[in-house]
């Protein structure tokens, strides 16, 4: 496996003119227990490249889930039977994708700024 990934990387690194490591850390697996979770993936997975504003050829499966590509290789059914129909997916998809850029900014702003969840304390001496 070690020797599979190593050559991939060289493969990749050429190909792209970079340098560097492609898998980094352990790979890390959840169990994904609720419907609900599982749908709330399936979105973030297919727009990922929208929340991270990535331009051109989407690696995702979002055609697949629209129709638009008859032939893939997901098993759409498995979220799409939760749904009316592909727009009612879609409009679910889209809704979550602004709940994890929403997300994504509250995140970043607290970082920048943990002020708002310390207490101000005044201790005199």
């Amino acid at each position: 496996m070690h020797k599979l990934c190593m050559g991939y990387s060289k493969y990749f690194n050429a190909k792209y003119h970079r340098s560097g490591a492609l898998f980094q850390g352990k790979f890390k697996a959840i169990h994904i227990d609720t419907d609900e979770y599982l749908l709330y993936l399936s979105a973030y997975v297919n727009l990922n490249d929208k929340a991270h504003k990535h331009h051109g050829n989407s690696r995702s499966s979002w055609k697949e889930y629209m129709d638009i590509n008859v032939n893939g290789l997901c098993k759409k059914d498995i979220v799409l039977d939760h749904f009316k129909s592909r727009i009612e997916y879609a409009k679910f998809a889209k809704d979550a994708l602004k709940s994890i850029v929403e997300r994504k900014l509250l995140l970043k702003d607290l970082e920048s700024d943990p002020s708002p969840l310390t207490p101000s304390v005044n201790i005199r001496l």
